[in-house]
């Protein structure tokens, strides 16, 4: 069970959540099922060892970069990240509970779906991962232990622990680290010299698909290296119950030159993938209906722009990720939220610390970013204003050196309020 400081005496984790049964358990973390007194709704909750995930920084990283990544997605075929908590000793993720369980006990129990869920599925599973490549997010690890099913039958796709974002595409345009399961893997991770995060995803799309379909695996040698020659080379054939248009979409799909594979806006109009009728999710921020067909068409439009609950946590110093990882953690960086111009909070920051005679310069990579430095380069405060959305603006505060009782004594005793007057109102963590 985790830490008895933060389960009271009913058993909820800190007030919010009745911990259940125990669902799975691995080398760094359990997962327990869980009621959120609040919504009175099932969740899972996930429970990391910090010591355990401090001792392995890849597996840290990887954990940094999901929380990072899931908190930006929010989509009806992604697992929802709800919440983040922390103690001393763990981390805690509040995530939908999705009841139905991976896809991959599904095929193991029935073998191959029809092909009438196959569409279904790969339907759902493509409108998720062309959601995230349009907002910069690239899977890397799609696999059908990684797909979901939940109590409606619909697919939610999870673990992006080893998904890569936009920022860590190299000057050559493309990505570079060797990762996935090796018999989901691209051919182009294996010539190591590069690939593009979309392209990867598609040829393990396509892996899926073929498994759901014929109900094993297209690539499989007992010899990894065998089994890795015929992924180089495309090599696999198709059982003889798969129909011709879905043996010619699959060729597409598992097409071992990524310039000529097939593009998830091409997928989107295979005859093969639209028969039975698709409706593509629209998002606010790429589809605004007109006034005639806006009625008709706002069941199915997710608005993306506006904040969705863990975007506000997440921009909570409480749990700002390098504070959840580390062991002494001060609240050395602050976030607030304001509906104010970032043209103005720079204005309103810069006055203060010409009253407070502290030495300001300002930052050439960041539009409304700037250094203060006080009492003769005793601390140094780092100041950074960008656009959250539409209507609000973050600023994060962080101590960018100098002495810590020094920073201290400025921030509690003057800075940090002066930001609350600015920004009209509290630090996201009270929200």
């Amino acid at each position: 069970m985790p830490d008895n400081e933060i389960v009271d005496g009913d058993n909820a984790l800190f007030g919010k959540y009745e911990l259940g049964k125990l669902l799975g358990c691995g080398a760094f973390a359990k997962v327990f099922h869980a009621r959120d007194r609040r919504s009175g709704q099932s969740v899972a909750v996930k429970v990391l060892n910090k010591k355990k995930l401090l001792a392995n920084p890849n597996l840290a990283n990887n954990i940094k970069r999901e929380i990072s990544i899931m908190r930006r997605l929010s989509h009806p075929n992604i697992v929802k990240l709800h919440e983040v908590m922390a103690t001393k000793a763990k981390i805690f993720f509040a995530m939908e509970f999705v009841k139905g369980g991976e896809l991959f006990n599904k095929i193991s129990k029935h073998g191959r779906l029809t092909e009438d869920l196959c569409v279904r599925y790969f339907q759902q599973l493509i409108s998720a991962v062309g959601y995230c490549h349009a907002r910069g997010v690239y899977h890397r690890d799609l696999k059908p232990e990684n797909l979901l099913i939940d109590e409606n039958g619909n697919l939610k796709v999870s673990d992006f622990g080893l998904s890569a974002l936009t920022d860590q595409i190299r000057p050559d345009g493309l990505l570079h680290t060797l990762c996935g399961t090796p018999a989901y893997v691209a051919p182009e991770i294996l010539s190591k010299k590069g690939y593009e995060g979309a392209k990867v995803d598609v040829w393990s799309c396509g892996i899926v698909l073929f498994v759901l379909a014929a109900g094993f695996l297209p690539f499989n040698d007992p010899n990894l290296m065998t089994m890795y020659k015929k992924i180089y080379k495309g090599e696999y054939k198709c059982p003889r119950w798969i129909s011709p248009d879905l043996k010619r979409f699959i060729s597409r799909l598992l097409d071992n030159n990524p310039q000529t594979r097939i593009t998830i806006d091409e997928i989107l109009k295979d005859p093969w993938f639209v028969k039975g009728g698709f409706k593509p999710i629209k998002f606010h921020d790429q589809i605004v209906p007109d006034s005639e067909n806006q009625k008709a068409e706002s069941e199915s439009v997710v608005m993306v722009k506006s904040l969705n609950a863990f975007d506000l946590i997440s921009f909570s110093s409480g749990l700002d990720l390098s504070g959840l990882l580390a062991t002494n953690s001060v609240g050395e960086s602050e976030r607030f939220l304001s509906e104010k111009s970032p043209e103005k909070l720079a204005e309103e920051i810069e006055s203060f610390a010409r009253v407070e005679k502290l030495r300001m310069k300002k930052k050439k990579e960041e539009e409304f970013g700037f250094e203060m430095e006080g009492q003769n380069g005793k601390f140094v405060i780092g100041v950074y204003i960008s656009r959250l959305n539409d209507l609000l603006v973050v600023v994060e505060v962080r101590r960018r050196g100098g002495d810590a009782d020094c920073y201290k004594e400025m921030w509690n005793n003057k800075f940090k309020l002066q930001l609350l007057r600015v920004c009209d109102q509290t630090p996201n963590a009270d929200i």
